[in-house]
């Protein structure tokens, strides 16, 4: 089966900014070379994904799961390793953020799928689908400044899930609205699995991820500790951080790995 994913030993350090140091020791540093103690966000996380496959990636908070979908996106370039993605891609991460609070629901769809690689023709075709899947019908002519925050998250993922991709990247997006419009979400999600679409999704543990993922890779402290069928990794996971296996508390890091200046 053909790639539309690999990921080979991907590495990001985080150096922190703005720390107090004297204008002579910076520029020393400069002369010499020597950058600022860090640590690793990404430590030699390697995994690929066939076309049509669902990966979930799990971990606690700080995991590196976020960063390692910002490198797969584009966002973030990795300080050592390759990534190679094939076809068209598409982002639902901090939904709504390419909006502009001035303009109308309209000019935000546009706007957005414009953002997302959306032609003006692809916008014009499915600009009555994207209304109608995020029942704003009757708001499009009024400033997203009017909305609410629910309003939002469901034109910003109804014009996601409707530009047309090989890769969605997914980022705790399954939350979005109430509980009816969750459920429509997950089925759209499913319909685009169905086509063919390969879906990277970042979540905590949950039915509806089991339901769109055949694959999980689970990350702690930016090391990749478990990559196989999402089943496993789910209950290994699972059995983690119920705190059952002592050992394996024992034999994962307690804090990441830093990388000296």
């Amino acid at each position: 089966m053909a790639e539309a994913i690999r990921a080979e030993n991907v590495s990001v350090i985080y150096r922190p900014r703005g720390s107090r140091r004297l204008l002579r020791q910076y520029l020393q540093d400069r002369l010499t070379g020597k950058r600022q103690e860090g640590f690793y966000a990404l430590h030699d996380v390697s995994f690929s994904l066939p076309r049509g496959e669902g990966l979930a990636v799990v971990g606690a908070n700080g995991a590196g799961k976020s960063t390692l979908l910002a490198v797969l996106a584009g966002l973030l370039r990795p300080d050592h390793g390759t990534v190679r993605m094939h076809g068209r891609m598409s982002t639902l991460m901090e939904l709504g953020s390419g909006f502009h609070q001035d303009l109308t629901g309209w000019e935000n769809l546009r706007l957005y799928g414009a953002i997302l690689g959306m032609s003006r023709a692809e916008v014009r075709e499915r600009a009555d689908a994207i209304v109608d899947f995020a029942e704003l019908q009757g708001y499009m002519d009024q400033p997203i400044r009017t909305y609410s925050s629910g309003m939002v998250l469901r034109l910003a993922f109804s014009v996601a899930v409707h530009a047309e991709c090989d890769v969605l990247l997914i980022d705790e997006i399954l939350a979005v609205g109430d509980a009816a419009f969750q459920k429509k979400c997950h089925r759209r999600l499913s319909e685009l699995r169905e086509r063919g679409c390969t879906l990277v999704c970042v979540s905590h543990l949950s039915g509806m991820l089991e339901s769109l993922c055949t694959r999980g890779l689970w990350l702690h402290h930016g090391r990749a500790v478990r990559n196989g069928p999402y089943q496993e990794v789910a209950a290994a996971y699972s059995t983690f951080i119920s705190g059952a296996d002592r050992h394996l508390w024992d034999a994962l890091p307690s804090a990441p790995v830093r990388v000296p200046g």
